[in-house]
C-alpha cells in the first residue's frame, strides 16, 4: 500500500481542490521548483480547429479512437455523406452531432479518455504530412509542439505519460478509465534538465527518430483494415465486380416503372429500395447460385430478449450480449453485462448463445454490425439483435460470418431494411439472402486466406511496436546518461 500525506495548503494549489490520491503524489508533490520546470503552455499549444459537418460536402477521411493503434498508426475511414453505408453509420452520425475537428502537420493529437493504469499505452499519434488531411473525432485533445515535434513527441508518450494518467479524473461511468481535459493540462511540468539534454542532442537524436519512422512508414503500406481484406478475398474468390457497383451508388437520379414496385411482397416504392446499385449487388449474388440464408440454418434465426434495469447483477455468471458488446464488431464483455441467474434460467432455451454463433445488430444506428461468438461462456442475447445459427454440416460459420461481413451482403441490408425513425431487418428477409454455393473444403480455404493474411497484418504490427520501442528506448538513455 502507498501513503503519501498532503495538507489543505498543498490541496489549494489545484483550483478544483483535487484530492485524488495519485494527482496529489505525482503531480503536486514531486513538483520541481519553477525555475526547474517548463509549464505545458511552454511547449505545447492546445487548441481545436473547428470544422462544420456542413463543408464535408465530398470525399474526407475520419478517426475515432478505434481507429488510432497503439503504436500511433492511423487507420482512418473513408467517407462520403452522399455514399452512406451501414457499417460506418455510426461515424456519419457522430460527425453530424459535430463531433469532428481538423489537424496540422505536425500535431500530436491522444485520447482524453486514458486507462489508470499507466503500464497501458494510450492513444497517441503524430500528424504527418500525408495525414494532415484526415478529421478527427473531438474524443481527441490536440497539441501542437513549439520546438522539435518529433522528441516532444515521443517524450510525451513514453516518459512524460505516467503523469498524463495521474492528471487525469476519474469519472462515473468511465470504468478502467479517467478523462483529461484542456484544463488538466495546464497544472503540467516538464523537467527542465531532461529536456535540454534532449535538445541539445536533437542533431543525432532527430536523424535517428527520422530513420526509424521511415521504417515504421514503410511497414504501413502494407497494412488493410480487416474489412478491406474481407471484401479484397471475396472479390478475388466470386470476381465481384466493385467497380461498377461503387459507380452504381454514386447514382443520385433514376427512373424506375410501376411494375418495378409491384414486383416485390409487400409493393415497397422507397427509392433506397429501388436502387440500380441494389440490383446490380443481387445479380451478382445470384449470378452462380440459387442457394439462400435459410438453407444453410441449423434453426431459424431468432429475435433476442429484452431486459430491465433490475434483471442486471455483478454476482451473474451470464452476460447479455446487446448492440454495444458488438459495436467493434467483436465480441466485448465486462463485468456491467452480467444478469442474474434467474433472469439467465428463464431465457436460456431459446435466447441464449454458443459458440459460432453469429449475432447482427437488426435495428438502429449498428443495423448490419455483426459479431462472431469464438469464447465458450454463458450468455443471452439481446433484443435488436438476431442469432444465426449455421449448420456446420453444410456451411463453416466463419466462413459465413465473413461473407455478412462483406460490402455486397452489408448493402443488400441497406436496400431492404424498413422504417423511418428506427430502421429495421427482420430475419423473414435475411434468411432470403443468397450465399454462394461452394463445398466445405472452399470455404475452408478462403476463410484461411483471410485468417493468413490478417496474421501477416499482426506481424507487420508488432514490427512496427518494436520499432517505435527502439525510439523510446533512445530518447530514455539520452535522459538517464
Amino acid at each position: 500500500m502507498k501513503i503519501s500525506n498532503t495538507n489543505l495548503s498543498q490541496l489549494s494549489k489545484e483550483k478544483s481542490l483535487r484530492n485524488d490520491c495519485v494527482y496529489q503524489r505525482v503531480i503536486l508533490h514531486n513538483s520541481s521548483a519553477p525555475d526547474n520546470c517548463y509549464r505545458f503552455s511552454e511547449l505545447f499549444n492546445v487548441s481545436e480547429l473547428k470544422v462544420s459537418p456542413n463543408e464535408l460536402i465530398e470525399d474526407f477521411y475520419y478517426c475515432q479512437i478505434g481507429d488510432v493503434d497503439k503504436t500511433g498508426c492511423l487507420h482512418p475511414v473513408h467517407l462520403n455523406f452522399d455514399n452512406r453505408n451501414l457499417l460506418e453509420e455510426d461515424y456519419y452520425k457522430k460527425i453530424e452531432k459535430g463531433d469532428v475537428m481538423a489537424v496540422e502537420e505536425n500535431d500530436i493529437v491522444f485520447s482524453f479518455l486514458l486507462p489508470q493504469d499507466e503500464t497501458v499505452p494510450g492513444k497517441f499519434a503524430r500528424i504527418s504530412a500525408k495525414d494532415s488531411n484526415v478529421l478527427f473525432s473531438k474524443a481527441f485533445l490536440r497539441v501542437q509542439p513549439r520546438v522539435n515535434p518529433e522528441i516532444l513527441y515521443y517524450y510525451l508518450k513514453s516518459v512524460f505519460y505516467k503523469k498524463l494518467v495521474a492528471s487525469a479524473r476519474i469519472r462515473k461511468g468511465y470504468t478502467g478509465y479517467a478523462t483529461l481535459s484542456k484544463d488538466d493540462l495546464s497544472d503540467l511540468k516538464f523537467d527542465k534538465a531532461e529536456i535540454k539534454k534532449l535538445f541539445l542532442n536533437a542533431s543525432t537524436l532527430t536523424p535517428k527518430i527520422t530513420d526509424i519512422e521511415n521504417q515504421i512508414s514503410a511497414r504501413q503500406q502494407n497494412i488493410y483494415s480487416m474489412q478491406a481484406i474481407i471484401d479484397t478475398v471475396f472479390q478475388e474468390e466470386f470476381g465481384y465486380n466493385y467497380d461498377t457497383f461503387e459507380k452504381l451508388k454514386s447514382h443520385k437520379a433514376y427512373h424506375a416503372n410501376s411494375a418495378s414496385f409491384s414486383n416485390n411482397p409487400d409493393l415497397r416504392f422507397s427509392v433506397k429500395f429501388h436502387r440500380p446499385a441494389g440490383e446490380f449487388v443481387m445479380n451478382e449474388l445470384t449470378a452462380n447460385t440459387d442457394k439462400k440464408l435459410k438453407h444453410i440454418l441449423a434453426e431459424p434465426i431468432v429475435l433476442g430478449a429484452s431486459i430491465s434495469p433490475a434483471e442486471f447483477d455483478e454476482s451473474g455468471n451470464a452476460y447479455y450480449v446487446s448492440m454495444a458488446t458488438i459495436k467493434t464488431l467483436e465480441i466485448e464483455l465486462d463485468d456491467t453485462q452480467l444478469v442474474s441467474d434467474r433472469y439467465f434460467k428463464k431465457k436460456k432455451d431459446d435466447k441464449s448463445v454458443q459458440m459460432y454463433d453469429i449475432i447482427i445488430a437488426r435495428s438502429g444506428v449498428a443495423i448490419g454490425k455483426s459479431a462472431i461468438i469464438k469464447d465458450d461462456f454463458e450468455g443471452i442475447f439481446a433484443d435488436f439483435t438476431m442469432r444465426i445459427r449455421i449448420d456446420n454440416t453444410k456451411y463453416n460459420p466463419i466462413f459465413t460470418y465473413y461473407y455478412i461481413r462483406t460490402k455486397y451482403f452489408q448493402y443488400l441490408i441497406e436496400v431492404y431494411k424498413k422504417g423511418l425513425q428506427n430502421q429495421n431487418i427482420f430475419p423473414i428477409v435475411l434468411k432470403e439472402f443468397p450465399i454462394p454455393d461452394i463445398a466445405l473444403s472452399e470455404q475452408a480455404k478462403i476463410v484461411a486466406k483471410i485468417q493468413n493474411t490478417l496474421a501477416k497484418q499482426d506481424k507487420i504490427k508488432e514490427e512496427i511496436e518494436r520499432l517505435r520501442n527502439q525510439i523510446d528506448e533512445t530518447i530514455l538513455h539520452i535522459i538517464r546518461e
